[in-house]
């Protein structure tokens, strides 16, 4: 029979979690569309990811076993801690003429993490498919706004002397490239004026296939002089650069680049010296490797866990602080993220139907500064910093982007209009 202490040890567990009650958390192994997605098999990683949805929730969290990797990019000694919160308004959402909560917005999307933050604690933590708290997640593009922060963090540092070098100043072997003769402000806009194909097709035909396949088919590797080769036939603009948005991620693999040769380090040197250890990160982080140079994936290839993405997010919405001390430059940060400092052609609404984009970061059209980082797939964290409210999601949606399949990318839209008046954030 059961002694006392296990009957007082389950009362007190049970008080404890009613005393959390106000934070949301769920961990399940299903999800919807589980048995598309692989729960039958597992959630197996494999490589054809991109084209095969089973092979998504294993391949884009946990961690690949088929492309390789940098360095283990280390958690801080210091991590931040992320407290719950104490009691949190319940969410509340609308969708179709109908008000939802959390748990409906579970049910309907391909969400492999999701978690809310307000003044830097916890109101919701959720994970689906078998995923776990300490898994990295793929961040596809939101790599991209990491890029930019070490860009900036460089420049601060002397490594880079201005934004408005030209990329053959720190990259000469491709100076004979329009990429070359192209300034690093501009990079960071997207806006070189060089025609790109940004599809998420593999046919032969596709810039973004020969690139992507240069870079990463094992066939490739080695090849360095290939890219410099690739680079050097790109000599010709579609208008000037500097003077519109086009979104390329090749541009952000020649900032890395840029970023490394000035810099004497690798991404990963970088990520943890400049970023993960001052941030307070909980748990290692790494970046897949391009087969051919050998270099981080700049434009997508960084992984980290939920929380150390939703600490990222706490930061940008400090201003780049944490606590007394400076991580990233504030007057960088703010020139990336308020779309209130961008040339008129990259303000919301303007550069896309809706979004700007500031350096390699999206810009909400509200008056209020919110602004993104987001990736193929539902990748995602939102930052308001006037409210301290970000929100992080991971993702296995069916299609890339809004342009194939709009209905999930607007549900998540709404979902954080509905975090956003829920928590007291700004929605104008």
């Amino acid at each position: 029979m059961p002694s006392f202490r296990v009957f007082l040890a389950l009362f007190l567990a049970s008080w404890v979690f009613l005393a959390h009650a106000d934070v949301g958390r769920s961990s399940r192994t299903d999800g919807p569309a589980a048995d598309e997605l692989g729960q039958g098999q597992g959630y197996p990683s494999c490589r054809r990811n991109l084209v095969e949805p089973s092979c998504r929730v294993g391949a884009w969290s946990g961690g690949d076993t088929f492309r390789p990797r940098g360095d283990q990019i280390l958690p801080s000694s210091n991590p931040l801690i992320l407290p719950d919160a104490e009691a949190a308004p319940m969410i509340r959402w609308k969708w179709g003429g109908q008000t939802l909560t959390v748990e409906d917005y579970l049910n309907q999307v391909q969400v492999t993490g999701l978690l809310v933050l307000h003044k830097g604690k916890i109101v919701q933590e959720h994970y689906q498919y078998n995923r776990q708290p300490d898994m990295p997640m793929r961040s596809f593009s939101m790599a991209k706004t990491f890029t930019a922060m070490l860009v900036g963090i460089a420049h601060s540092k002397g490594h880079i002397q201005s934004l408005d070098d030209k990329v053959s100043t720190y990259w000469p072997e491709i100076s004979q490239s329009a990429y070359g003769q192209t300034t690093i402000r501009n990079l960071l806009r997207m806006s070189s004026g060089v025609e790109f194909r940004e599809l998420y097709t593999w046919t032969p035909d596709d810039d973004i296939f020969v690139w992507g396949q240069l870079l990463n088919h094992p066939r490739n590797a080695g090849k360095v002089a290939d890219i410099y080769s690739y680079l050097n036939k790109k000599t010709s603009r579609n208008q000037e650069q500097g003077q519109k948005f086009h979104y390329a991620s090749i541009e952000t693999d020649i900032l890395g680049r840029v970023l490394l040769k000035a810099t004497g380090k690798t991404a990963t040197e970088l990520t943890q010296e400049w970023i993960w250890q001052p941030m307070g990160a909980e748990h290692q982080a790494h970046w897949v490797l391009s087969a051919n140079d050998k270099v981080e994936g700049f434009a997508g290839g960084f992984n980290a866990t939920l929380r150390d993405y939703g600490r990222f997010g706490v930061l940008l919405s400090s201003n780049g602080r944490r606590d007394e001390v400076e991580v990233i430059p504030e007057g960088y940060l703010l020139d990336a993220t308020d779309a209130n400092r961008q040339p008129s052609a990259f303000r919301p609404k303007v550069a896309t139907p809706y979004f700007g984009y500031g350096y390699q970061t999206w810009l909400f059209p509200f008056a209020t500064r919110t602004f993104a980082l987001q990736g193929i797939h539902g990748q995602t964290i939102f930052v308001q910093p006037s409210s301290q409210i970000v929100m992080v999601q991971t993702a296995v949606y069916n299609k890339a982007s809004g342009r194939q399949d709009p209905t999930p990318y607007r549900m998540r839209h709404a979902f954080f209009n509905g975090v956003l008046r829920s928590l007291g954030g700004a929605v104008d």
